[in-house]
């Protein structure tokens, strides 16, 4: 059972959220929303890559990485959700990464060039694909940095299949995203070779699910930390408005709904770690939770701040859009509620 962040973890927390509060701060990330994204922001992720070494936690000493698990990804993962950091941390260093763990010739080719920063990658999660004879036919929608990532991986049939991003036959369309920091694609393969290797030894998006509810805990939080800043600095009738009754319970009822959110979200990450046997169970819980934790405090952060919450000037905005695009991107709440319903036999 999982029993809180040890010294080390938070150690980690620390520095990560000190490191994104110099190299990413709230400007940064409107520059980039604001202008034609180029998919990710290239000088932060070197800078993440070879002063912090954070594409290399999760990866095996032998491949030049630190050798941690999915609590520590799931501790970074937090905190770049709190900073919208528009890398491709998620797709690559925590989701490419991790799938390699099955198979060791995949790792050999991988891992070394995901943990210097040099290569991308990403998973398909979802996605309607057949194969035959190692070659790939099919679409997918909504991958994660798909335009743009080295290695496409794809789970087919209990196989997982290495794609080159510029192999013949792979068609690759960017989405025009509600969250400009996040990048998606549909990917259409066209009997594309790929590569066999074994699958790694859980469901790829209980990973994803588990991994993206630790980043909307993170965005969350930092909703609930704006929303009380302005509560205690706005002033009407002469109070601040954070002295008001109904202000007090909104803010509680957040407080308790994202403090029930990081719970949800660390067990899982634990559960990756300690007992894959209950990993999906934890991924769905959380998936559920933390995804309506991050919605709700996303808009009351709005509604706290009144008038000036829904202006473009403000960053409220761009916390209420990745809310919301996260809320689609691995399955809806009520998706996973029927899957967790199924899990224990409801």
């Amino acid at each position: 059972m999982y029993e809180g962040l040890t010294a080390e973890q938070e150690e980690l927390r620390v520095m990560v959220r000190a490191f994104f509060a110099d190299t990413c701060p709230p400007a940064a990330v409107r520059r980039f929303a604001g202008d034609p994204p180029p998919g990710y922001d290239g000088k932060l992720w070197t800078r993440l890559t070879t002063e912090l070494g954070l594409t290399s936690l999760a990866i095996p000493e032998e491949y030049g990485g630190a050798g941690c698990g999915v609590v520590e990804l799931a501790v970074v993962c937090e905190e770049l959700g709190r900073a919208l950091t528009p890398v491709p941390y998620l797709a690559t260093a925590v989701l490419a990464a991790r799938a390699c763990a099955g198979d060791a010739r995949l790792a050999e080719r991988l891992l070394p060039g995901i943990a210097d920063g040099s290569l991308t990658a990403t998973v398909v999660v979802d996605g309607t694909l057949t194969v035959r004879d190692d070659r790939l036919s099919g679409r997918a929608s909504y991958v994660l940095d798909g335009d743009r990532a080295d290695v496409v991986l794809v789970p087919v049939r209990d196989r997982l299949y290495a794609v080159r991003g510029d192999a013949t036959g792979l068609g690759r369309r960017a989405h025009g995203a509600f969250d400009p920091t996040r990048p998606l694609a549909t990917l259409v393969f066209d009997d594309v070779a790929a590569e066999p290797y074994d699958p790694p030894p859980y469901d790829p998006k209980d990973l994803a699910i588990t991994t993206l509810a630790a980043e909307q805990t993170g965005g969350a939080r930092r909703c609930l930390e704006m929303a009380t800043d302005h509560a205690k600095a706005r002033v009407q009738f002469g109070r601040p408005i954070g002295s008001f009754q109904a202000i007090k319970h909104k803010l509680a009822d957040v407080l308790l709904t994202v403090e029930s959110a990081r719970s949800a979200a660390r067990h899982a990450a634990w559960a990756a770690d300690h007992d894959a046997a209950r990993l999906p169970v934890a991924a769905a819980l959380a998936g559920s939770y933390c995804t309506e934790a991050y919605l709700r405090a996303a808009a009351e952060n709005i509604q706290v701040h009144g008038g000036i919450g829904v202006t473009w000037e403000h960053d409220a905005h761009l916390y209420f859009k990745r809310a919301t695009s996260s809320a689609q991107l691995f399955g809806t709440p009520s998706a996973h509620r029927a899957r967790l319903a199924t899990l224990i036999g409801l």
